[in-house]
């Protein structure tokens, strides 16, 4: 049998170690409660127009390619304002686009207004960048900075297929004839390039492709700007 002094040591050796190990634990929850989760690269573009419709709104996506839209604005001349936002991915060439300007624009760092006064006033623009090491935000209404050209212009683009979505929810619900007016616009930016990301836009163009209670041709054209998005999101 172990000797009584030999055990004694032995269970103060082991109550030392468990002490140094729930200190430990303690020590590592305490770390992950008070250090910050690092998200994923975002980049933001607001633009305010108060004489546009909408008269405010911003596009966010992150490194990963999830995106969100915000805005609040009208369908119709007598309709109140409201506000709709959506959630999607956007096109892989499309986040690889966007974090490339960024990184030309040296993240919005410093002034990015060209400064002319004497320029028309296009919409107060807020481009920002986060990470875990920068947060930058910078306020234009317009830029000499190519990058920031290229960036505005394709946030546009995006925003501009959006409210495409955010219409034809509105008209599919509650005025289905004037889907055929709002698609043929549609149809015709798109193929102009004057829209980017429209396979954002599916699940309204499938819901009228589905509706059988809208006539044919309306439901042909939204199949053939399913396809176009289909396409245009691969390249």
């Amino acid at each position: 049998m172990m000797p009584l002094p030999i055990i004694l040591r032995s269970l103060q050796k082991t109550r030392i170690i468990l002490v140094a190990i729930v200190a430990l634990s303690a020590l590592a929850t305490s770390q992950s409660a008070t250090s910050p989760m690092v998200s994923a690269p975002l980049i933001t573009f607001t633009l305010d127009f108060p004489e546009s419709n909408p008269a405010r709104y911003s596009i966010a996506v992150d490194a990963t390619g999830h995106a969100s839209y915000e805005c609040t604005g009208t369908v119709q001349q007598d309709s109140d304002p409201q506000a709709y936002r959506m959630e999607f991915e956007v096109s892989a060439s499309t986040r690889e686009k966007l974090f490339q300007w960024a990184k030309q624009a040296k993240y919005f760092a410093g002034k990015i207004d060209s400064g002319n006064d004497k320029l028309a006033f296009t919409g107060a623009k807020v481009l920002s960048y986060q990470d875990g090491q920068r947060s930058n935000t910078a306020h234009y209404n317009y830029s000499n900075l190519q990058p920031v050209h290229e960036l505005t212009t394709l946030f546009q683009s995006m925003a501009g297929t959006f409210e495409y979505g955010r219409r034809l929810e509105y008209f599919h619900h509650y005025q289905k004839l004037a889907l055929d007016t709002e698609l043929k616009r549609m149809d015709a930016q798109a193929r102009n390039n004057e829209l980017a990301e429209v396979q954002a836009v599916a699940p309204v163009l499938q819901k009228i492709v589905d509706d059988s209670t809208v006539i044919n041709v309306v439901r042909a054209r939204a199949r053939d700007l399913l396809s176009y998005g289909e396409t245009s999101s691969r390249r």
